[in-house]
């Protein structure tokens, strides 16, 4: 029987143990290799090209999202595997059309990893039972947007604070504390925004919180 190649992508050692204990228990499983952060997934990636990353949403240097688009153009053939602890449809949506397969949930039991990561590989979309009707709300919201909806009236009232932050000159570790969030879920927050807005860095931010007044500019 050939078995289903997977890379491990978490930057806890624990997880990617406890992963890896279990998933090399399974007699259709075989763990090619673990990565402790973004760009070492994408490059483990391209050197491996496993059949399925299981890879979690926030790590250092390149998050979840990041990581996954990257390996969506190495191959679009590698099934990508999100386990995260965001239930936001947000975080869902866009990972989806990233190129992710399958969104799962880190309360999840084991049963339910080795279930997702079968289904994926198999060509099929998985998500947490809790997450599904999240998706099908948001896209019967998104069917009901007009062509006119900005990408600023998309964000989520807590990107439009991130925004508005960093506009003002605050690093993600600051408004990490200000907002008593960890820095990861800035850094997601930070990217989600950014992306719906088409801005690549934080000069073009500013000059788009200027221009909407978002913040003021001494005269």
């Amino acid at each position: 029987m050939k078995k289903i190649r997977i890379l491990i992508a978490d930057d806890h050692a624990i997880l990617r143990q406890g992963i890896r204990k279990l998933l090399e228990a399974e007699p259709d499983m075989e763990v090619v290799e673990e990565a402790v952060e973004g760009m070492d997934a994408v490059q483990k990636a391209n050197r491996l090209l496993p059949d399925v990353v299981v890879m979690d949403y926030s790590m250092p240097g390149l998050n979840g999202l990041q990581a996954t688009h990257r390996i969506k153009k190495i191959d679009p053939h590698i099934k990508v595997l999100i386990l995260t602890m965001h239930e936001d449809e947000e975080y869902i949506v866009e990972t989806l059309r990233e190129g992710a397969s399958g969104y799962l949930l880190k309360d999840a039991t084991s049963k339910d990893l080795i279930s997702a990561i079968r289904a994926v590989h198999r060509g099929e979309a998985y998500l947490s039972p809790s997450v599904s009707r999240k998706v099908v709300d948001e896209f019967l919201e998104y069917r009901k947007e007009t062509p006119l909806k900005t990408g600023y009236e998309r964000l989520t009232d807590r990107e439009k604070e991130v925004l508005k932050l960093l506009a003002d000159g605050m690093a993600v570790k600051e408004i990490a504390n200000l907002l008593e969030v960890s820095a990861k879920t800035v850094d997601a927050h930070k990217t989600n925004l950014m992306r719906k807005l088409g801005i690549h860095d934080r000069g073009e931010l500013i000059k788009y919180a200027i221009k909407r007044k978002i913040i003021k500019v001494d005269s």
